[in-house]
């Protein structure tokens, strides 16, 4: 049974309904329903006023989440301890890394291990360099809801969902902020630049963004793919979009770039990625799209002011810290959204929302 097969059974399954979260993994994107969208943004943007006037509360108290990393992190891993403990819960870090200290060094299988920490935590959040690894361990049977923070090139469903919030809010799309100015007709123009082949967090994006279209975003959807040679979008993410761009009432179009310059023409959204160099085998094909784009005052100058530029993060040379203190540079902002975000889904899937 291929990937995409295995996904279908988890599709719309998270909807306005809380009981529909309490005690499910989250492993795509397409798990979520537009008026799951809804709520999980309403939910997002009341845990941010939360930590605001009150930095937390206690209704996670007594449940203990585990982060288990088969990979680096710096932004997803503390902000999900972070959620944890503004909530009133308690965490458990796994490094699981080829230099970490954990049983895998001894050939322990990943079902093993998150069978292991679900013994002692409610939930668990996991990174793995291999696509498809969460979706596979949730397949064997695991008891306690788990979390994807990232599948090797597959998927970041987390990053998707605290993107789009930030592209909401940036652009007061939601719903009781929505700039009264903005014409509905008007499209939401998204580019995404850099590594798109290797950057699991464009590939959750362009297909939450494409679902999301017709019942949540409610506007028109342009998406605009630019990227050097060799590190296009890949074909599947491609069909998807296009596939939702057919559903009745859509209103989608997709664009290929190669200048970067082109594509911002009237852009609302501009979604940097860094060249994943730790993806590639051979050094020489790094060197030859390392630094391909690079977002700088030089290159904003002419782009529309009232554009937001957006990052996952780590940036390596793609964005010059020059351009930081630009009011359209939303990236640090972005970051900080994903502790709302990411404190929303630990209360939904714990029944504490």
């Amino acid at each position: 049974m291929s990937l995409n097969q295995d996904i279908k059974e988890l599709v719309n399954g998270l909807t306005s309904d809380p009981a529909s979260w309490v005690g499910q993994s989250i492993i795509s994107v397409r798990q979520l329903a537009s008026s799951g969208l809804e709520l999980l943004m309403k939910t997002t943007d009341e845990m941010r006023e939360l930590v605001k006037t009150k930095g937390g509360d206690e209704r996670l108290k007594h449940r203990i989440l585990s982060t288990v990393f088969y990979e680096a992190s710096t932004r997803t891993s503390c902000s999900f301890q972070t959620a944890m403990l503004r909530l009133g819960g308690t965490v458990m870090h796994i490094d699981a890394s080829a230099s970490g200290n954990t049983s895998s060094k001894k050939g322990e299988t990943v079902y093993d291990t998150l069978r292991c920490v679900q013994s002692y935590t409610d939930v668990t959040v996991m990174r793995h360099p291999v696509k498809g690894t969460s979706l596979d361990a949730l397949k064997c049977g695991l008891c306690k809801p788990l979390i994807n923070a990232g599948d090797g090139v597959g998927e970041h469903p987390t990053q998707a969902l605290l993107d789009l919030f930030t592209i909401i809010d940036e652009l007061q799309m939601i719903n009781d902020k929505k700039n009264s100015e903005v014409d509905p007709a008007e499209p939401l123009i998204v580019v995404m630049l850099g590594d798109l082949k290797h950057g699991r967090t464009v590939h959750s994006l362009a297909q939450l963004l494409a679902r999301a279209q017709t019942r949540f975003l409610k506007r028109p959807l342009v998406l605009r793919f630019c990227s050097p040679d060799g590190l296009k979008m890949p074909d599947y993410i491609k069909e998807y979009v296009d596939k939702c761009a057919l559903e009745v009432g859509s209103n989608i179009t997709r664009e290929d770039f190669s200048s970067v310059k082109d594509a911002m023409l009237n852009a609302n959204v501009l979604y940097a990625t860094r060249v994943q160099k730790e993806r590639f085998e051979d050094i020489n094909e790094y060197n030859k799209v390392a630094g391909a784009y690079v977002v700088n005052r030089k290159l904003m100058k002419d782009a529309p002011m009232d554009l937001i530029v957006m990052h996952p993060l780590p940036r390596v040379d793609e964005i010059s810290t020059d351009f930081d203190t630009d009011p359209r540079a939303a990236y640090f902002r972005q970051m900080e959204n994903g502790l709302y975000v990411r404190m929303a889904l630990l209360a939904l899937v714990l029944g504490k929302s």
